[in-house]
C-alpha cells in the first residue's frame, strides 16, 4: 500500500487525509502546531461531509514529529499555506528526505523556491512536482472536522527536471491533473495571483469597516475591480509568452479547474466569476492579514512580478498592487516573501531560468 506523508492539517491538508484514505492510501498527517491536531490525536479520525459525502476516516497517524510522518513514507505531499513553504522544505533538507515531493499547490514559485531551498543546503533535489491550485474547496468546521464543497476537476501540474517518479506519483493520487511543460506554465496558471489581490486592495477599508461581511466574488467584485483583475490578466498572459507559454485566460482556466461553469466562460469576467457557484458563497477577509493578502501578494504577485522582471516585461499593474500591498502589510511582504533571492533567479533571464525548469535551453 502507497503511504502519504500529508504535511498539513488545514481544510486541504483534512481534505486530502480523507480522500485519499478513502481511496485506499495509507495517510500520515503531519503538522507542526500541535492545537490544529489534538482532537484528532485524541479521538483518532477525522470527521468530514460535503462532497465526498458524510462519515469518518482514521488516518494511520497523526503527529507533529516530522521525522514519524516520513518514516516509510513513498512520497510527500505538502498541503500548505505557500507562507510555511520555506521551512518545510528546510526541514526535508534536514532530515535528508529524496523521495517525490507533491506541492499541492506550489502557487506561483513554489517548486523554484524548493529547488533554491535543496541547493543552498548542497543537498540533490527530490522529484518534486507543483499543481497550479488547490485540488480542493473545503473549510474546517472545527479541528477535526472538515467541510468540502468542491474539487478541482483538474489543475495543472508540472515537475523540475528529474521529477518523472513524483509525475507518476502524483498521477497515482490525483488521476485528473493536467500535466503541462514546466514550472513556468504551472506557476503563472495560479488563478490566485489575479483573483483575489485587486479586490483585497480595492476592498480594503471595506475589510475593515465590516470585518470581511461581505461576499468576495459578488459584493467585491463590481465593475471597477474587474477592470483592474482584466488588465492584471493580460499582464499575466503576456509573461508567459515571453516565456514560450500560450496559457488561458483567467476565465478559461477557472472553467477548467471547474470554479466557474463552463457555459458562463464566455460572459464577461464580472459574470462569469461572481455566476460561479463555488464563489458565490466566499465571504470576503476578515482583516488585512488574511491569507488572500499575505500569502497572495508574497507568494503569487510578488514571485510574478520577479519572474516579469527576468523576462523584461513590464507589468505596471502587478506593481501597483504590490506596492500598495507592501504599504498595507509592511516591508516584509516582500522580504518574507518568494523574492528573486528565495526563488533562486536573481539576475537571471528568460534562457537561464528556462535552463533551470527544462535542464535545457529550448526558448
Amino acid at each position: 500500500m502507497t503511504r502519504v506523508a500529508i504535511l498539513g492539517a488545514g481544510a486541504g491538508g483534512l481534505s486530502a487525509t480523507v480522500e485519499l484514505t478513502k481511496a485506499g492510501f495509507e495517510c500520515a498527517l503531519w503538522n507542526r502546531g500541535r492545537s490544529a491536531i489534538n482532537e484528532i490525536i485524541k479521538a483518532g479520525k477525522i470527521r468530514y461531509e460535503g462532497l465526498l459525502g458524510q462519515g469518518e476516516i482514521k488516518p494511520s497517524l497523526t503527529t507533529t514529529d516530522l521525522k514519524i510522518a516520513l518514516k516509510n513514507a513513498d512520497v510527500v505531499l505538502v498541503v500548505l499555506p505557500t507562507i510555511a513553504h520555506s521551512s518545510v522544505a528546510k526541514d526535508l533538507c534536514e532530515f535528508g528526505w529524496s523521495g517525490p515531493i507533491i506541492l499541492n499547490p506550489g502557487h506561483t514559485g513554489g517548486a523554484l523556491e524548493f529547488n533554491a531551498i535543496f541547493k543552498r543546503f548542497q543537498k540533490p533535489v527530490p522529484p518534486l512536482v507543483e499543481f497550479s491550485t488547490l485540488t480542493y474547496v473545503a473549510r474546517k468546521l472545527d479541528t477535526d472536522y472538515v467541510n468540502i464543497t468542491g474539487k478541482a476537476k483538474s489543475v495543472r501540474a508540472a515537475a523540475l527536471p528529474g521529477g518523472e517518479s513524483a509525475i507518476k506519483m502524483a498521477q497515482k493520487l490525483y488521476p485528473n491533473i493536467n500535466l503541462v511543460p514546466d514550472v513556468l506554465y504551472s506557476s503563472l496558471s495560479n488563478v490566485n495571483l489575479v483573483l483575489h489581490p485587486p479586490g483585497a486592495i480595492l476592498g480594503a477599508s471595506w475589510v475593515e469597516a465590516t470585518g470581511g461581511k461581505f461576499t468576495f466574488y459578488r459584493d467585491g467584485l463590481t465593475e471597477g475591480v474587474s477592470k483592474i483583475m482584466d488588465q492584471l490578466d493580460r499582464e499575466r498572459v503576456d509573461v508567459a509568452q515571453k516565456f514560450g507559454h500560450e496559457v488561458p485566460s483567467l476565465v478559461e482556466e477557472m472553467a477548467l479547474i471547474g470554479t466557474v461553469e463552463a457555459s458562463d466562460a464566455r460572459k464577461s469576467l464580472r459574470q462569469a466569476i461572481s455566476s460561479g457557484k463555488a464563489n458565490a458563497l466566499i465571504m470576503a477577509p476578515n482583516n488585512l492579514q488574511h491569507r488572500y493578502y499575505v500569502e497572495d501578494f508574497g507568494h503569487g504577485l510578488l514571485p510574478f512580478v520577479e519572474l516579469a522582471k527576468c523576462a523584461g516585461i513590464e507589468v505596471p499593474t502587478a506593481c501597483a498592487l504590490l506596492e500598495m500591498g507592501r504599504c498595507l502589510i509592511g516591508d516584509q511582504l516582500v522580504a518574507n516573501g518568494r523574492n528573486a533571492t528565495s526563488l533562486g533567479i536573481l539576475g537571471l533571464g528568460p534562457k537561464e531560468i528556462f535552463t533551470i525548469v527544462r535542464g535545457r535551453n529550448d526558448l
